[in-house]
């Protein structure tokens, strides 16, 4: 569990990682020194949903343009639950694959 404090501390570079791949660039190397775990939860939360886009990006372009658009539209509904949280100050997982993005990209920043 994370404390109050720590989640302040951390919330305005929790948001950033959310508005694009530069904002989430920009919050990492800015939580290497201070490790700040809220961060890097949504930092990971985010890289995963950036691979969510690429999947329906190129699901959209090589195998069925509906399906894609059905992936990406997913993907971006996943995007404003998690902006969602970042904002509200709680380290609530995306259901289904926010578990294992967390595991997968647990090196970041830890």
């Amino acid at each position: 569990m994370i404390d109050r404090q720590t989640i302040e501390e951390g919330k305005t570079l929790a948001i950033v990682a959310y508005i694009t791949f530069i904002g989430l660039i920009i919050a990492i190397f800015m939580n290497m020194e201070k490790k700040n775990p809220y961060v890097a939860f949504h930092a990971r939360q985010m890289l995963g949903l950036i691979i969510m886009l690429l999947v329906s990006n190129v699901c959209e372009r090589y195998v069925n343009s509906w399906f894609g658009t059905m992936l990406w539209f997913v993907t971006f509904g996943s995007w404003l639950y998690c902006l969602f949280f970042a904002i509200k100050g709680e380290t609530k997982e995306l259901p289904v694959l926010g578990s294992y993005f967390q595991n997968a990209f647990r090196n970041i920043n830890s």
